[in-house]
This record gives structure tokens, C-alpha cells and sequence, in this order.
């Protein structure tokens, strides 16, 4: 439901009127004040202070000192509008993500935490943190992942030159297996960012450089002035590989040792600091793991809603367990070339299919069957038959390298999305009123 601005502002005045009306003499009216405004929604105080007494949480359980609060205020300020720009665009295009798949996802979750669901939101309530609030949190998170997929990772296209390029280099001859774990401050330019601006900007990203080069903490630095969705993860992108980094980032990696801070690098996206945190592998020979699996795909469409596509799969479910046969209902019903084979798709290398069924796939064992999959071909149901490990043909190689070539792309190009979407907005910040 769309809710117009004005709307919001009178339905805020109303409600102060009401508490006003109904208070006892000299008892403190509370208000929660707007502190920005995004396109056609607000976020309030109460929002900003949600955010930051969670973020605060976040870093104090994984022991970093948070800083300064009204630092962090402005960085989770920034976050919420990010978020919500995002989430309007979503809106707009008709993504969201129903209760059946976030009930799903709250299990995965809960699971991951060696919990029921029922533990899990008990431990949460333990810890301060209302499930309700936890769980549009994650519905929230699930939209924004969906949008990505759709409006930036689909629409990154690697060449053959790009690949033979890839395969003639050093990246793509040697140092299989070594893998860096990075951190990473952003500090993001306006896409129409005057020569002065960037210059501020620049002369920022200089200050937090000097700061850690100083001996402040790196990931105390992220959280407070980093652009990037990681911020609050102290800005550590994990382990990757080489070819896994954005190429700035990669070739960056190679001149540091570990603890040290690169230079202050640029992009379109804007100035961007590498920390090189440790080193390991190295040396290992090219094999991936294949998977070998199967599914029943019933396709969307105007006859066929989703509700009804997820119904019909789950019914399915329910009988293959009850032990009618996965190949012959995959005959009757899947919607795919697949059908005649009993759904079986053969040997799968990764990044064969869509993010949404390999992520799905991934985290089956053999013998296992998923819950109804969407994708944008339909709803799946998956089943794991078996694993290996196999050396890769040259085919594959083409394969596997265009993959990578996609991946390295994938952070770049998402960062200069949400730069694009956040200058289209029309953001008004309130923070310092009042």
C-alpha cells in the first residue's frame, strides 16, 4: 500500500493531538519526530533509534568498540534511506516476498542457529528483539536480495574476449586456491558529484586512511564512515579468491601485506580503502564440485498464479514423500525440457542455473528435498541425488571463468546501481532539525 507523504504528516499531527488531548496536566508529550524523508515515506526518530540501538548490539557482540553515536547515527540515517529507496523500487515493480517463503527462510535461519523456530524467537525476545520486528527485518532483506538479482545481476554480460583475455592471464593460470580476506571502506560520490565534492570526498577518505595508518581500529573505521552495505560488519568482505575481487581490489591485494591498509583508491562509485587481513591456500589444482540433481519446474503465468504454483508443488511434496515416484510426477507435471528425462538435469557445474535454484541446491544433501523454489522461470521442487569432484574440461574452464568474470563484476556494478537509485530519490535529511 502506497501511503502519500501528506498523508503521513497528517496522520503524525493527528496522532500528536490525540496524546495531547488525552495527557494529564504537566505530563511530557512524547513525539517521534521525522528525521527523513524518502520520495513518499518518512522514517521517524523511533526508526533511526531501532537501528542504532541494533547496530550497537551488532558491534559490541562482536567485539569492536562502536563509534562515536552520533557518527553512527548519520551512517545508520544514510542506511535507512538506502534501504528504503531500494524497498520503494521493489514496491513499485511488484517484487515482494509472501509469508510462505519468509516462514521458510526464518527456519533456514533458525536451523543455522542449531534452534527450532519456536528457541530461535525465544532467544531473540531473551536478547530484546521482538520477532515481529525480526522477521520484516528479514523479509526486508529478502526483497532488497531479489531486486539485486533482478536489476543488477542479470543484467551483467561478459564477452568471449573477456573470457580468452581471463584465460590468457596470470588470474586465470595460477594461484588457484590461495584466497585473501579483506576489509573495505567505501565512501560513495553523488553521481553528478561536483569537482569540489569529490575533492571533499577525497580529502575524507585521506583522513579515515591516516587515522588507521595511525592505529585506529579499521573496523571501527567502517562502521563509522563506510558507504557499503558491510559497514557494520567492520567492512570484511570474508574470504574470496583473486578472481572473486573486483579488479581494483584484487590488484590492490597483491602489493599489501597482511594488516596493511591500501592507498586511497578510485572508482566511478567513489574512494575506496583495502585492508589485507590474512592469506591462506595456494596451489591447488582446478577441479569444482558438480552437482547431480532434479526438479519439477510448474511455470507461472497468467492462468497459473503463484499462490496456486507453490500449492500444486507442495502437493507434489507431500506425495513423493508418501513414496510415489519424483521421475514420473516429474513426467506428468514438470513444465520444462526436462520432463521427458524425469527432471533430471544431469551433471550441474556452478553458476549453470539461476541464483535462486543454485542457492537452493546448495544447501540440500543428497537425497533431499527442497520446499518450493521460486525463480523466474516458475517454482521448482529440487532434489540432491549426488556430488563431485571433477577436473574441468576446457568447455567448463569457459564456463567457470565466465562465472567469475561475473561475480568479480557483480559488487561494482551493484554499488553503481544504488548510487544511480539513491541521486534519482528525492531524499530530505531532518537530522540536525529540531
Amino acid at each position: 500500500m502506497i501511503i502519500l507523504f501528506r498523508s503521513v504528516l497528517l496522520a503524525t499531527c493527528l496522532v500528536g493531538l490525540a496524546m495531547a488531548q488525552t495527557r494529564t496536566p504537566g505530563q511530557p508529550i512524547a513525539v517521534d519526530r521525522i528525521v527523513a524523508v524518502v520520495n513518499d515515506e518518512v522514517i521517524t526518530q523511533h526508526e533511526l533509534r531501532s537501528r542504532l540501538d541494533s547496530a550497537l548490539g551488532q558491534l559490541q557482540r562482536q567485539g569492536m568498540s562502536p563509534p562515536p553515536r552520533n557518527v553512527l547515527e548519520k551512517q545508520m540515517l544514510e542506511r535507512l534511506v538506502m534501504d528504503k529507496v531500494q524497498l520503494q523500487q521493489a514496491r513499485d515493480m511488484g517484487l515482494r516476498i509472501d509469508d510462505t517463503q519468509l516462514e521458510q527462510a526464518l527456519q533456514r535461519i533458525a536451523a543455522g542457529n542449531n534452534f527450532s523456530l519456536a528457541q530461535f524467537r525465544a532467544a531473540l525476545e531473551r536478547d530484546g528483539i521482538t520477532f515481529a520486528s525480526f522477521r520484516e527485518e528479514i523479509r526486508a532483506e529478502m526483497t532488497i536480495a531479489r531486486l539485486r538479482e533482478r536489476e543488477v545481476e542479470s543484467k551483467i554480460f561478459i564477452s568471449d574476449g573477456e573470457v580468452d583475455n581471463y584465460l590468457a592471464g596470470a588470474s586465470g593460470q595460477g594461484g588457484a586456491g590461495e584466497e585473501y580476506q579483506l576489509a573495505h571502506i567505501l565512501l560513495r560520490a553523488p553521481e553528478s558529484a561536483s569537482p569540489e565534492q569529490i575533492q571533499k570526498l577525497r580529502a575524507k577518505a585521506e583522513q579515515v586512511l591516516d587515522r588507521s595508518n595511525k592505529g585506529e581500529d579499521f573496523a571501527q573505521l567502517a562502521a563509522a564512515y563506510s558507504d557499503a552495505p558491510d559497514g557494520m560488519k567492520g567492512g570484511n568482505l570474508g574470504w574470496r579468491s583473486l578472481d572473486r575481487l573486483p579488479t581494483m581490489f584484487a590488484e590492490a591485494s597483491l602489493k599489501l601485506k597482511a594488516g596493511e591498509v591500501s592507498p586511497v583508491l578510485r572508482s566511478s562509485n567513489g574512494f575506496h580503502l583495502i585492508k589485507l587481513l590474512a592469506k591462506r591456500g595456494g596451489g591447488a589444482a582446478q577441479a569444482v564440485e558438480q552437482t547431480h540433481a532434479r526438479h519439477i519446474l510448474i511455470k507461472v503465468n497468467e492462468v497459473v498464479s503463484e499462490s496456486e504454483a507453490r500449492h500444486k508443488l507442495e502437493g507434489l511434496q507431500a506425495r513423493i514423500r508418501h513414496g510415489e515416484s519424483f521421475a514420473e510426477l516429474a513426467r506428468l507435471f514438470s513444465q520444462d525440457g526436462s520432463a521427458s528425462k524425469g527432471g533430471d538435469l544431469g551433471w550441474i557445474y556452478p553458476g549453470d542455473t539461476v541464483p535462486e535454484f543454485e542457492r537452493a541446491m546448495n544447501l540440500l544433501t543428497p537425497g533431499e528435498l527442497s520446499q518450493p523454489v521460486q525463480s523466474p522461470f516458475g517454482f521448482h521442487l529440487i532434489e540432491v541425488l549426488e556430488r563431485r569432484v571433477q577436473d574441468v574440461s576446457s568447455e567448463r574452464q569457459r564456463a567457470a571463468a565466465r562465472q567469475t568474470l561475473r561475480e568479480r563484476k557483480r559488487d561494482e556494478a551493484y554499488q553503481d546501481w544504488l548510487r544511480q537509485a539513491r541521486d534519482r530519490a528525492y531524499v530530505e535529511i531532518r537530522l540536525e532539525e529540531g
